[in-house]
């Protein structure tokens, strides 16, 4: 006589997923990347500053050390924001359309950057595509700018300023 295994009673009771804190949004990612962005043209600013005024070698690679690692930092930010706003519902949000177009000229400012790493190949006209380089990766660093201003006039809050600051001892 075979016995009969008790059904296991279903539960309606839906496994709900926690409610995602602010940095996980798509506006959340959005200015994580907004904030990663202006690091980076901080850090490449000061580096530039530091040339100009003839700072000794190991200062200069000191500071384009830090300014790469903004850049990678970028790269983590940029990647973020494609996961988050791939997943989310497509709305017709302004900050969403800002946030889009700073996510593009980021990759056009990292692309071009890391196309400079590149030394030029062939003999003839290496001065000319180093200078076209060097032109290509300004336009993309001026477009990123841009595309700051632009998310900053419709996100006001993506810098934290009015956040109180804690400075640890």
């Amino acid at each position: 006589m075979t016995r009969k295994q008790p059904v296991a009673a279903r539960s309606n009771n839906t496994v709900k997923k926690p409610k995602p804190s602010f940095a996980e949004t798509p506006r959340g990612t959005a200015d994580r990347m907004f904030r990663t962005a202006m690091e980076c043209i901080r850090q490449r600013e000061r580096y530039a500053r530091l040339v100009a005024s003839g700072t000794n070698d190991s200062e200069q690679m000191s500071a384009l050390r830090v300014a790469a690692l903004c850049d990678e930092i970028l790269d983590e930010a940029v990647a973020a924001y494609e996961a988050c706003a791939g997943e989310a519902s497509s709305g017709d949000d302004e900050w969403r359309r800002h946030a889009n177009a700073l996510w593009h000229a980021s990759r056009e400012y990292r692309r071009r950057e890391a196309g400079t790493n590149m030394s030029p190949t062939g003999k003839g006209g290496s001065l000319q595509k180093l200078a076209l380089e060097y032109d290509l990766e300004a336009s993309a660093l001026l477009a990123l700018k841009l595309a700051l201003g632009g998310f900053r006039q419709i996100c006001p809050d993506c810098e934290l300023e009015s956040r109180p600051q804690t400075f640890v001892a």
